[in-house]
């Protein structure tokens, strides 16, 4: 069964759960909803650069920048 699904999948969803439990035992304890909004903001900011930094392709090869510019007198 975990054949099917991706490594991405798990990380996320274990991440989720995680942040679920720890936000819940917050609750539980007693602390401010202010202090419950800071744990659950600081548990999603990694998450969101990840996917921020993330969601481009590829940089390019220094060979690539090199090959793209062109040349003052024509050349390639």
């Amino acid at each position: 069964m975990l054949k099917n699904i991706s490594r991405s999948w798990v990380i996320g969803s274990s991440w989720c759960t995680t942040l679920a439990i720890i936000i819940a035992i917050s609750v539980a304890i007693g602390a401010s909803p202010s202090t419950s909004v800071l744990l659950l903001v600081m548990g999603v900011a990694p998450a969101i650069v990840m996917a921020l930094i993330g969601g481009n392709g590829p940089s390019q090869t220094v060979a690539e920048i090199l090959h793209s510019v062109d040349a003052k007198d024509g050349r390639r």
